[in-house]
């Protein structure tokens, strides 16, 4: 991922150098489980703990010559470990090192990205809790429908990225599996105990069935999850983008002094954050198709998968990082305008009580179709010709002849439409 969208913390998991620690210390600690086997010397394990070391450019510069990534490491790890180098990678494959540190690396990441999470969710909750009451307008299909609070739209973005959060918990345990079962997964020249010990010391689950690869469903179920939190912050993100839209302005980002909208319009106070991370969802998104491609290897093994994860698992778990931190920086900083969202949902002349008005009239013994042509005629008149519904109704002579004009009146009230906020509240937050 580039630098402008990565931040140091997440791409210092994906950086040789972090790669190159997690191999040494999977052979290390296999040698020591080696050494309880009495398969190699004990001072043979102590020795690679002991002189392990690694220049990243010497590996880059055998590999250039080998075409191998694990041999290049493994040549010039011998290189500082000496004659005892001969014990290492003893009855191993390349996979059991390179599926096992790509399991500790998404494991590294998905910590990160928890982390992540749990700030958005607590700026969220801080700017619902701050908006409970105050009331805007519902909109479906982008037209107003009825009256809701803004606080309301936050607790359910809230819920969708604690639903993620429990997601995301699920799939690191999915991912998290160590595979340390030589050529084919057959455990011929490798005692299972290795493998249990190098998972153990890595903070691993052992992989019950490892052919030589860890199967990749678990990687395309940890993907898809990635793409479905980007999707959630999408979801916000075109939320806060047609709201700051100039007919509506009901809320917006946070423009700072000396920031410019325009090369060419000094007037303009643009999205560019939420549209930003409209764009790092499609990203992220991008990798779960190829991963869930990567499911189908040839065998007991391919690397069919190994250049799609070497990009993508970077790329998806940076871009994610960034959005997420991105995401709950914009929702610290909302400006939010409630004069506004009442503005706005008084222009349509009462329009949104129109379903109360439906229901009282069924009550009161009209027929549902009689009282719903009754209600959009009137509401008719608003949308072309201005005024009120409620004046509207007063003046029809059916709909005065099942309600009187002060039962009316008292049905346009805001009140109505917010009395079970503290409900939802207490669902999502499980507080009042």
């Amino acid at each position: 991922m580039i630098p402008r969208y990565s931040r140091p913390e997440m791409s210092r998991i994906w950086e040789p150098e972090n790669k190159f620690r997690i191999w040494f210390e999977i052979e290390a600690h296999a040698c020591d489980a080696q050494a309880e086997l009495g398969v190699i010397p004990r001072e043979a394990a102590q020795a690679v703990w002991k002189r392990g070391k690694w220049e990243i450019a010497r590996i880059d510069e055998i590999e250039r010559e080998t075409k191998h990534d694990v041999i290049a490491f493994l040549t010039n790890l011998a290189e500082h470990v000496g004659p005892e180098a001969r014990f290492v990678h003893q009855g191993m494959t390349s996979s059991d090192v390179l599926d096992t540190t790509l399991a500790v690396q998404l494991a590294q990441a998905t910590d990160l990205l928890l982390a992540d999470l749990d700030a958005l969710l607590a700026a969220l909750k801080r700017r619902a809790f701050e908006h409970k009451g105050t009331v805007t307008i519902g909109r479906s299909h982008g037209i107003h429908a009825e009256p809701t609070t803004f606080g309301l739209k936050l607790a359910g973005h809230y819920a969708a990225f604690e639903r993620a959060r429990q997601r995301l918990q699920a799939a690191r345990r999915e991912v998290a599996t160590c595979a340390i079962s030589g050529a084919v997964g057959t455990f011929a020249n490798i005692d299972p105990h290795v493998e249990r010990h190098v998972a153990e010391k890595m903070g691993l689950e052992v992989e019950p069935v490892s052919t030589q690869v860890i199967p990749r469903d678990r990687h395309a179920m940890y993907f898809a999850v990635l793409g479905v939190i980007a999707s959630s912050i999408e979801n916000l993100s075109v939320e806060v983008r047609h709201l700051q839209r100039t007919e509506v302005r009901e809320a917006e980002e946070y423009f700072s002094p000396g920031q410019k909208g325009s090369s060419a319009m000094p007037h303009k106070r643009n999205p560019v954050l939420s549209e930003n991370l409209t764009g790092l969802a499609r990203v992220v998104r991008a990798a779960v198709t190829p991963m869930m491609e990567n499911v189908a290897l040839w065998h007991e093994r391919d690397i069919s998968h190994s250049s799609v994860e070497r990009v993508l698992a970077p790329d998806a778990t940076i871009a994610l990082d960034f959005a997420l931190a991105r995401l709950t920086g914009l929702v610290e900083r909302l400006v939010v305008y409630p004069e506004r969202m009442r503005e706005n949902l008084e222009g349509m002349g009462g329009l949104v009580f129109s379903q109360r008005v439906l229901l009282a009239l069924t009550q009161a013994g009209m027929s549902r179709e009689d009282a719903y042509s009754a209600v959009q005629r009137n509401a008719m008149r608003v949308w072309q010709e201005g005024g009120t519904l409620l004046s509207y109704l007063k003046a029809d002579p059916e709909v005065a002849r099942h309600i009187d004009a002060d039962r009316l009146a008292a049905m346009f009230d805001l009140a109505y439409h917010t009395k079970h906020v503290d409900t939802v509240f207490r669902r999502v937050f499980g507080e009042g």
